[in-house]
């Protein structure tokens, strides 16, 4: 059975949020209107305003924007599960970055949020064998956003990268659902092997800003990296690491310190 549009924003909030907040945007600025209207008030769906603004934000002269959002497109038809996380993504942002009041915000202006997206495209290409495209999409991520995520990684749901400038996450890294890293954060290698070579980072974690996480390590759930920390160790669940190279300093201080975004060392909450 089709659904109608207007069933279809029935059973999508985030989708209807973001259209209200589009349209006071445009009441708000309306210098703003043609921008507003083609990213996001011209769409039937959240997966149609990813596809556009993906494709116009990745397109260059060796790729135009109609192929772009065509392979976009194809990819959010395959895989219901890209546009669900992408929703978890818009709602993780809104809840933990103080300076997100809407959730029109990401969609159209945060880069952290538009780069994971565009991985997440790259990444379903990577499953589908399409290897070159894939890295065409990596690079052009790479060079728009300055954010570098090979589309091999694994990500889960509910990411939040603040700021998002020099991220940088390798071919073998895995990171779970609802964790929060702020800008300069590398999960990286140690060498020139070629195995499992990348940090595995649980559920709930928070990794600071500038912050290196080294080598095939585990990082425990709901743990915390301190600011400019080097992780060459495993780190158990609920614990606090920090220095170079960073050693436990204490609990992580509450239950789910990605989601409560204190980087005070001597636990959440103070």
């Amino acid at each position: 059975m089709a659904y109608t549009d207007t069933q279809i924003r029935e059973m999508d909030p985030v989708w209807v949020r973001i259209l209200r907040e589009a349209e006071e945007a445009v009441q708000d600025e309306p210098l703003l209107g043609g921008l507003v209207h083609q990213s996001v008030l011209h769409h039937t769906s959240l997966e149609r305003a990813l596809s556009y603004r993906i494709a116009l934000k990745l397109a260059s002269g060796e790729m135009s924007e109609q192929l772009l959002r065509e392979i976009a497109d194809e990819a959010y038809a395959s895989d219901p599960g890209i546009g669900l996380a992408a929703r978890a993504d818009i709602a993780a942002v809104y809840d933990r970055d103080p300076a997100c009041h809407r959730f029109l915000q990401p969609l159209l202006f945060f880069k952290g949020f538009q780069a994971v997206q565009a991985y997440r495209i790259g990444h379903w290409l990577w499953r589908e064998g399409r290897l070159d495209m894939s890295y065409f999409i990596q690079m052009r991520v790479s060079e728009v956003f300055g954010i570098d995520i090979h589309p091999a990684a694994r990500i889960g749901q509910g990411i939040m990268i603040d700021h998002a400038h020099s991220i940088v996450i390798g071919e073998t890294a895995v990171v779970g659902d609802n964790v929060s890293m702020l800008h300069s954060v590398t999960l990286g290698g140690t060498g020139k092997e070629e195995e499992d070579r990348h940090p595995k980072i649980g559920d709930g974690v928070l990794i600071g800003a500038g912050a290196k996480v080294l080598g095939n390590i585990h990082v425990g759930n709901c743990s915390r990296i301190a600011a400019g920390s080097v992780v060459l160790a495993e780190v158990p669940p609920c614990k606090t690491v920090a220095g170079v190279p960073a050693k436990i300093v204490g609990e992580a201080g509450c239950d789910q310190p990605s989601m409560s975004m204190d980087q005070i060392l001597r636990g959440c909450g103070g």
